[in-house]
Order: C-alpha cells, then structure tokens, then sequence
C-alpha cells in the first residue's frame, strides 16, 4: 500500500493558493516532500475526490496528519481516514468517510459545525470549555455510548492547545435532526451543535459503524493559526 511509505515521513504542507474569501485566515506552508504529493496527489485522483468537493488541500493534510499518527502507534484502525471540511458550507455534505485500502468513499454526508463557530460557514474555532465552538485538529476515535442523542461515539482530540479538551467539554460524533437534506429544504443552512461534529440522524449507525474503535478523524479550516502552530502538520 502506497502509504507506507517511509518517503512520507518528510516535510510539510505544500504550497498553495486559497480561495479569495478564506485568504485572510490562510497559511502558506512549506512543501511537502516530492514523493508524499505525488502519492498523495495519485490516491486523490484515484478515489476521484474532486467529484465529492474534497479539496486536494485539504486530503493532503488529512493525508499528513494520519501517516503522523499511524507512525506513532495513535491510531489501531488503519484502513478509514474521516474528514470534515469545515471550509465548506453547512449546507454541503463535507463529512468524507473513506477507505484508504479500498480506495473509495464510504460515507458522504453532512455535518454541523459548533453554533458559536459561525452561522452557514465556521469561521471561528475553539479549545475552551463552554465555548460552544468546533475544535479543529486531529482526533482518534473511541467506544461508542448511548446518551442524550442516542447512539454516540467519543472521540480524542490529539492537538493540545487545539482539541485537547475535547472529552471534558464531551465533544462526541453523535446524530441530530438538525443536520441533512430534510433539515435544509426548510432552512437556509443546517444547524449547529455545542462543539460536536453531528450528522444526520439516519445515518448515524453507519458512520459510527465505519469509523468507530481507534480511526483517524480530522477536521479542517485553513486558519492561520492551526495550520501554523499544528505540531502534527509541522512534523
């Protein structure tokens, strides 16, 4: 498998331009290696994630921070990679389940971002208790629990200083109404939640079931001071 590479392990987030409307909280960062883009860039068009509305960007970041964690034994269930784009509005399916071994997409959905983060598109983000805001960062995935929400899924944030606190302020995967195509045909962006990264009610036992157990989750902004400070995608 291509990912295994040790030619990976080097550099940093390449070079790019971003969209005009994120180009003040944006970081230009330094290439990545030649090997890791162009591997990178292969299993991107491999599993055509263009057609999904996955940045190149944002798969490669994904891509960095789960080569990072896979080498240092964070994470036990290697072949499922999730992303939420939170440079996306809330009213596209930005939550990407997919596997790396298959090379497909197995769930594309929506997700909602923290109710303090932003209205239609986060903009904002957060570590603090009771802020009510996304955290961005990388997070493995834990055991599964029945809460106020039903079927949940725990989740450790990784990045101190960015998503540590995640199991104090109980940020978990869990399903809502407020989230999906039924939500949007009477609103004119879907909900949000007190931090966590919600979907859809229906599809909850299928996302919990894809990634649950020990996966990599991350979820993405190209703000300044993530992209800048992540000791995982600055390593």
């Amino acid at each position: 498998m291509l990912l295994m590479a040790p030619a990976l392990h080097a550099g940093t987030i390449r070079h790019k331009k971003s969209p005009a409307h994120k180009s003040a909280n944006s970081f230009v960062a330094r290439p990545l290696s030649k090997v890791f883009i162009e591997e990178a860039d292969s299993l991107y068009s491999e599993i055509d994630l263009k057609s999904y509305g996955l940045s190149q960007e944002a798969f490669e970041y994904a891509l960095k921070g789960y080569m990072y964690l896979m080498e240092h034994h964070s994470i036990s269930k290697t072949d499922v990679i999730s992303i939420c784009d939170f440079s996306q509005s809330s009213r596209n399916k930005r939550l990407y389940i997919v596997d790396l071994e298959q090379k497909k997409v197995l769930i594309n959905t929506y997700v909602a971002h923290g109710r303090r983060s932003g209205s239609e598109y986060a903009k904002s983000f957060s570590n603090s208790m009771k802020s009510h805001k996304s955290s961005l960062g990388f997070y493995v995935t834990e055991k599964t629990y029945y809460g106020d929400h039903g079927l949940a899924l725990r989740i450790h944030g990784v990045e101190k200083g960015f998503n540590d606190k995640a199991c104090a302020r109980n940020i978990v995967v869990h399903g809502s109404d407020y989230v999906g195509s039924d939500f949007i045909k009477m609103n004119k962006f879907n909900g949000r939640s007190f931090g966590c990264p919600a979907v859809p009610a229906s599809e909850i036992d299928d996302v919990i079931g894809a990634i649950k157990d020990g996966s990599c989750l991350f979820i993405y902004h190209p703000t300044k001071k993530y992209i800048a400070r992540s000791k995982i995608l600055n390593s």
